[in-house]
């Protein structure tokens, strides 16, 4: 993991961070601009609601600088569950810096500890062709 950095869960107070990294991502990635509201509202919903998912926030200096959401998908074919990689942002000054290389890290520990996780997915759009990825399978 990167030393100048701190992986921690999200918390209630990180929402306007993750709404302000959702939007700039949809922007760049498909440019759509997300009805604020909503997006609020979707936050809100999965940071006070644990069986939807989880945040986690990638800090420098106390500066929320990424972050990324897991999903959990039910897998009756391996009795587990895959966790989705989603809605990742790294703030532009801060790429290439290895912040989701910790957060990614970080989701690995926390799925080992957990237990049942069979597998992340990760959901890719680049350049408005859609794919999914599996990265790793326990």
């Amino acid at each position: 993991m990167t030393e100048w950095l701190k992986i921690r869960l999200a918390e209630a107070g990180d929402a306007p961070s993750i709404v302000e990294f959702n939007q700039a991502m949809a922007h760049e990635t498909e440019g759509k601009e997300l009805a604020p509201e909503v997006l609020a509202a979707g936050v809100a919903a999965l940071l006070g609601d644990a069986r939807y998912g989880f945040y986690l926030i990638a800090e420098a200096d106390a500066e929320v600088v990424g972050c990324l959401m897991i999903t959990y998908e039910w897998s009756d074919w391996r009795d587990g569950l895959f966790w989705w990689i989603q809605s990742v942002y790294v703030r532009p000054e801060h790429r290439g810096r290895g912040v989701y290389r910790s957060l990614y890290a970080d989701v690995k520990r926390r799925a080992a500890e957990t237990g049942g996780v069979r597998g992340f997915r990760l959901y890719v759009e680049k350049q408005k062709h859609a794919r999914t990825k599996d990265l790793s399978v326990f």
